[in-house]
């Protein structure tokens, strides 16, 4: 018999699964091509998801059920929270740009999303090592379907088969990462595994192995050097608003999972992964800003520019521990929460511009499409300046306090090799100035290919405007954000 504890600490969960279902019967009447009743009806859905996730934030409370296989507290429900939004907010730019490409026939788009989310969900809340995999794979097996949604379309084909095979291959080192856990320690739960590490009852070479392992799959699910492989072949092959969806929100799970596994789970083992992780920081910010230099499709230096920004946030975490002192981890774990969500903002609104600039027959995907676009419609191009802009970490957008953030984490350490990958990490974000300011010229400075005026729906306007102008307020009154991640961080850290 499940305990009602149990039921309260997944909820949230249960309505998203419930209303999946719901969505896609009522979808089955629905022969507009806009599919208006089931973009309703999965708005509302993720609107009092959202509105329940952030509820349960607020009320501070860490519960566990289901046999302490899920955890509810602050920082996963925050994370849901926004991943909802995230998933909302994709929704509104993607209806527009999928009808016309016949990517809303059956309402998959609607339904995979929502699965999709779902999948993030119990990757968020897993406190046990199957769980968490099993939200893992929900979660891809719907991204999969998502970037061959259009099957006549011979890219997006070709993209999802890549995403697969790597995917699997990526899922299978993460399984025997676990695998190799279980054998080390004797259990699936990461309290428990906490629990054995820190009392020295493990074997250690097999742990340690099976951490490489882990570490492994999760940089490949982050999109980090060298598991990076996927990342521009999908972000280019997909349809944008599947981009968005593969780009946006998972970002937000795999930070919970990166936290779940390493950080309440190994943190006796800091000392082993911290230095993993900055291997594969250092990589994603070198390969990252000088591959995109290289590009000339928008959506492909985006891919290159996200592979950086993990950098960063590999960063963060890897700055929790220093020579065994545990005190750093607070601010450390914070500034890398900041920076994830703020990366997420800013990914929606800058791919929410490149839907709106493509129309039916036409990808507005390479550089040159944007030539002129500030005599064409200077608000689009404001708002894809704010973003560029913040990602380059110029003030004072928000990109610029993550950056700063996470740079001051690593200088407090006082180690004087984190300080060295904190200039490193500067050396590299100028480099990286480049290719995004090199965009904003062409926007500004170049001629327009067409006179053409660019047409979108009100309410793409209106939630474009107010992302464009939270990334600009954000880096502007940052604290309200950080002291959330902060006290979302501590109590995690506390529990």
């Amino acid at each position: 018999m499940i305990d009602k504890l149990s039921w309260i600490t997944a909820y949230p969960e249960a309505v998203l699964l419930v209303m999946a279902c719901v969505i896609a019967m009522v979808d089955l009447g629905v022969k507009t091509p806009m599919r208006g009743v089931t973009y309703v009806l999965t708005m509302l859905t993720l609107a009092v998801v959202a509105w329940m996730q952030a509820d349960l934030a607020l009320g501070g409370q860490t519960t566990y059920g289901f046999g302490n296989m899920v955890v509810s507290d602050a920082m996963g429900n925050w994370l849901k929270c926004f991943a909802t939004i995230a998933v909302m907010v994709t929704m509104v730019y993607g209806r527009p740009y999928a009808a016309p490409r016949g990517m809303l026939h059956g309402g998959e788009f609607f339904t995979l999303s929502i699965f999709a989310l779902l999948g993030m969900f119990v990757m968020i809340s897993g406190n046990n090592f199957l769980v968490i995999y099993m939200g893992l794979e929900l979660l891809t097996l719907s991204s999969y379907a998502l970037v061959a949604l259009r099957r006549d379309h011979v890219v997006s084909t070709e993209a999802a088969m890549k995403y697969f095979v790597l995917g699997a291959m990526a899922s299978g080192f993460l399984l025997y990462g676990m695998s190799m856990m279980y054998g080390a320690t004797g259990s699936l739960d990461v309290n428990a595994v906490f629990k054995a590490i820190a009392t020295g009852q493990f074997k250690h070479q097999v742990l340690v192995f099976g951490l490489v392992f882990i570490v492994a799959g999760l940089a490949f699910k982050l999109g980090a050097v060298p598991f990076h492989m996927w990342v521009p072949d999908v972000y280019q092959g997909a349809p944008t608003a599947v981009t968005l969806m593969v780009g946006g929100a998972p970002k937000l799970a795999a930070f919970a999972v990166v936290m779940r596994l390493l950080v309440e789970g190994m943190l006796p083992l800091a000392f082993d992964w911290q230095q993993m992780l900055i291997v594969l920081a250092v990589g994603s910010l070198f390969v990252g800003n000088l591959a995109a230099i290289a590009q000339t499709n928008v959506k492909r230096m985006l891919a290159f520019s996200t592979i950086s920004q993990i950098g960063f946030v590999l960063l963060g975490i890897s700055a929790g521990v220093i020579s065994g002192n545990t005190l750093f981890g607070a601010n450390a774990y914070s500034s890398a929460m900041f920076y994830i969500i703020t990366y997420v903002l800013t990914t929606l609104a800058s791919f929410g511009v490149i839907m709106i600039l493509s129309r039916e027959g036409f990808e507005s995907e390479e550089i040159a499409d944007f030539a002129g676009l500030n005599s064409r419609s200077p608000l689009y191009a404001g708002v894809m300046a704010v973003c560029l802009l913040s990602l380059a970490g110029i003030p004072p957008m928000v990109g610029f306090y993550a950056k700063l953030a996470v740079l001051q984490s690593l200088v407090a350490s006082g180690d004087s090799f984190y300080l060295g990958l904190a200039v490193f990490a500067v050396a590299m974000s100028l480099i990286g100035a480049f290719y995004y300011l090199r965009l904003i010229k062409v926007m500004y400075f170049d001629e327009p290919i067409t006179a053409s005026g660019v047409v979108a729906p009100l309410d793409v306007r209106v939630v474009l405007c107010a992302n464009g102008a939270l990334v600009l307020i954000l880096g502007v009154l940052p604290g309200g954000l950080m002291a959330l991640c902060g006290n979302a961080i501590r109590q995690m850290l506390g529990t």
